[in-house]
């Protein structure tokens, strides 16, 4: 195991799901962990639960992934408090099944599941470098596999599907791990992207009664959930494999589309038009 002691690991969506599953068994491991919040109330209560199962306490910072503002407000306060960060876990995700907009006007799947991670990444970037070896983790999903990215709408106004655009975000994970681990190759920080498995979490929440109980069968713990990204930050010697897609902890091939660099090229310029960077 690649040593993770003492290692500052963030992990955004760290008070419930696999995210809080990550957290815990990367404390348990002597990780110093931080988690992003929303709800205080709920980061408290993680907190304690966490001294509880390992008698450590994560460090809480607030940040609302669908701001711009909030993103780098928590970037500026992070900064401040820690001169290393050694891994980024990006774990938050959300699926709208409707047209929601989020803080800056933005169609709220593509802000919060690849703009606020493009975002937030970014702007950790030089802490990594100066940190390295350090690791990006991206939470990605299997649905990116019948995914577009649609250039021309890409927040679907003219028409929108839930479905589509949850999908959508997803693929834009992959592409921007290939772009970032190439972007990164000489620095000393490993990008890798995975597929958590089918995860019995809030995130399904808006789904339909009769979707749910399709998936129920394939679903598994968040703790089960949690089991590549754990891997990912603390297994030694893969930064060869940056870039990768996993799934099981393996390294699995993703869609033809998700291996484009002229579209994971493309995505990088949009993203940045978006987040003004």
């Amino acid at each position: 195991m690649r040593e993770i002691k003492n290692k500052i690991c963030l992990i955004t969506g760290g008070t419930s799901g696999i995210g809080m599953e990550t957290a815990l068994e990367l404390c348990r491991l002597g990780a110093k962990v931080a988690i992003t919040y929303r709800n205080e109330q709920k980061a408290i209560e993680t907190q304690n639960f966490f001294e509880k199962k390992c008698g450590v306490k994560p460090e809480i910072f607030f940040c609302d992934l669908s701001s711009f503002v909030s993103i780098r407000s928590f970037v500026e306060k992070f900064k401040s408090e820690h001169a290393k960060l050694e891994v980024l876990i990006n774990n938050a995700g959300i699926w709208e099944t409707k047209r929601v907009l989020s803080v800056d006007g933005i169609e709220l799947n593509f802000a919060t599941n690849h703009l606020a991670p493009f975002l937030l990444t970014n702007l950790l970037l030089d802490l990594m470098v100066a940190s390295s070896p350090a690791r990006i983790i991206n939470v990605a999903s299997g649905s990116h596999k019948t995914a577009e990215i649609n250039f021309d709408d890409p927040e679907m106004k003219e028409k929108f599907n839930g479905y589509k655009a949850y999908g959508q975000s997803k693929l834009a994970n992959i592409l921007f791990t290939k772009s970032l681990s190439h972007k990164l190759a000489e620095k000393g920080v490993s990008v890798f992207c995975l597929h958590p498995g089918v995860v019995s979490t809030k995130i399904f929440n808006k789904m339909g009664k009769l979707a749910v109980g399709i998936l129920r069968p394939l679903m598994i713990s968040p703790e089960k959930g949690a089991r590549t990204s754990v891997y990912l930050a603390t297994a030694p010697q893969i930064e060869s494999l940056s870039g990768s897609y996993f799934s099981r902890k393996k390294v699995v091939n993703s869609s033809p589309t998700s291996n484009s660099i002229e579209i994971a090229d493309k995505l990088w310029e949009m993203s940045s038009k978006y987040v003004s960077i």
